[in-house]
């Protein structure tokens, strides 16, 4: 049985004084997250704002107890983020049904 997991958070991005300072910290943080977790990241809200970008998070997996650990491992990586600070989270896992 497929399990998702799907995570949205919203980092506050203190030193960004324009757009590109933003962007430049958000590409970072989704190149990390999937290279380091194998996971699709997209920006989701706040797009034209310069402290806060709000992003989605989405994990695949046969096992909640794994998708679970993932998901926990992206937390922290993101509570001990250098240039920006985790404001929020909500993490949702979604099973699927078998036929």
């Amino acid at each position: 049985m497929m399990h998702i997991g799907v995570l949205q958070f919203t980092m506050d991005i203190h030193g960004a004084l324009s757009l590109k300072d933003k962007r430049r910290v958000v590409q970072g943080i989704k190149e990390k997250l999937r290279r380091g977790f194998n996971v699709s990241v997209a920006e989701v809200e706040d797009l034209d704002s310069w402290t806060t970008a709000t992003m989605g998070l989405v994990m695949a997996g046969n096992d909640v107890p794994y998708i679970n650990g993932a998901m926990d491992k992206i937390l922290d990586s993101l509570r001990n983020w250098r240039d920006a600070e985790l404001a929020d989270s909500q993490l949702e896992i979604l099973t699927g049904v078998d036929q």
